[in-house]
C-alpha cells in the first residue's frame, strides 16, 4: 500500500519525459497562454490535463522572458542576457559586490587605499599639523647655532611638494578603484530589480490566470446546479396529481 501511495503521489513531465513529485510538477492549468503556446511548439501533445517539472518551466518561462525584453528594449545587452539565464536556472541573482571587489584587489592597491583612508582622516591634519610645529620650533630654537633648515625653511617645502606630488595620484587610485566599485554595485542592482519586476509581473499574471480558471470553474459548477434544479422541478410537476 505504501509503494503504491508513493507511486501514486508521482507525475510525468509532458516534456522530458521523467518522473517527479507532484509537488515539483506545475500543472497545464497553471501555465500562462504565453508559456504554454512555446510549450506546445516543442510538444505538439500538450494539452490541459499535462504537467510539466518545475526545471522544463523555467526554461520557457526564460524564453517568454527573453522575447518580452526583446519587444520592450530591443537588443538584449551582457546585464540582461545574465537575468535571463539566471531565471531560466533559477538561481540567485543578488551578491555582494564589495567582498568580490575586495577579493580582486593586488597588495599595492590595498597599500594606496590605506594610504588614501589615512590622508583623509583627522589623524593625518593632526599628526601633519603637530610634525610642521614640532620643524618649526626646532629650527627657530637653533637658529643661533646651526639649524638644519633654516628660515624659509627650504627643506620643509621639498619634502612638502614631494608629499602632495605622492599623495594625489594614489587618492585618484582610490578614487577610481571606489567608482568601479560603484558601477558594480550598480550594475548588480539592476539586474536584481530587472528580476524582481520580471517575476512580479510573471507571477501576477499567474495569479489572473489562475483566477480566470477559478471563475469558469464556479460558472460551471453554477450551471450544473442550474440544471439539476431544473430537473428536480420537472420531476415534481411530472410527479403532481
Amino acid at each position: 500500500m505504501r509503494e503504491r501511495a508513493t507511486k501514486d503521489a508521482q507525475g510525468t513531465c509532458a516534456v522530458c519525459g521523467d518522473r517527479f513529485p507532484r509537488a515539483d510538477l506545475v500543472p497545464a492549468e497553471m501555465v500562462r497562454p504565453a508559456v504554454a503556446e512555446m510549450i506546445r511548439a516543442e510538444v505538439p501533445s500538450w494539452s490541459d490535463a499535462d504537467a510539466i517539472c518545475a526545471r522544463d518551466h523555467a526554461r520557457f518561462r526564460a524564453r517568454q522572458v527573453q522575447s518580452l525584453l526583446k519587444e520592450e528594449i530591443g537588443e538584449l545587452g551582457d546585464l540582461e542576457r545574465e537575468v535571463v539565464e539566471v531565471l531560466g536556472n533559477q538561481s540567485l541573482l543578488a551578491a555582494n559586490t564589495q567582498a568580490e571587489f575586495d577579493r580582486s584587489l593586488s597588495f599595492g592597491e590595498r597599500i594606496a587605499d590605506r594610504v588614501a583612508r589615512f590622508g583623509g582622516s583627522w589623524a593625518f591634519i593632526l599628526s601633519f599639523l603637530f610634525l610642521l610645529a614640532a620643524w618649526i620650533a626646532v629650527n627657530s630654537v637653533l637658529a643661533f647655532r646651526k639649524p638644519f633648515d633654516p628660515f624659509p625653511f627650504i627643506l620643509l617645502n621639498l619634502i612638502l611638494s614631494c608629499v602632495a606630488a605622492l599623495q594625489a595620484p594614489v587618492i585618484m587610485m582610490s578614487q577610481n578603484r571606489q567608482e568601479a566599485k560603484d558601477r558594480l554595485r550598480a550594475e548588480n542592482d539592476y539586474q536584481v530589480n530587472l528580476k524582481a519586476e520580471l517575476e512580479i509581473r510573471m507571477l501576477s499574471k499567474s495569479v489572473d490566470g489562475l483566477l480566470h480558471h477559478q471563475w469558469r470553474r464556479l460558472l460551471e459548477i453554477q450551471q450544473i446546479q442550474i440544471d439539476l434544479m431544473e430537473e428536480l422541478a420537472r420531476a415534481r410537476r411530472g410527479s403532481a396529481p
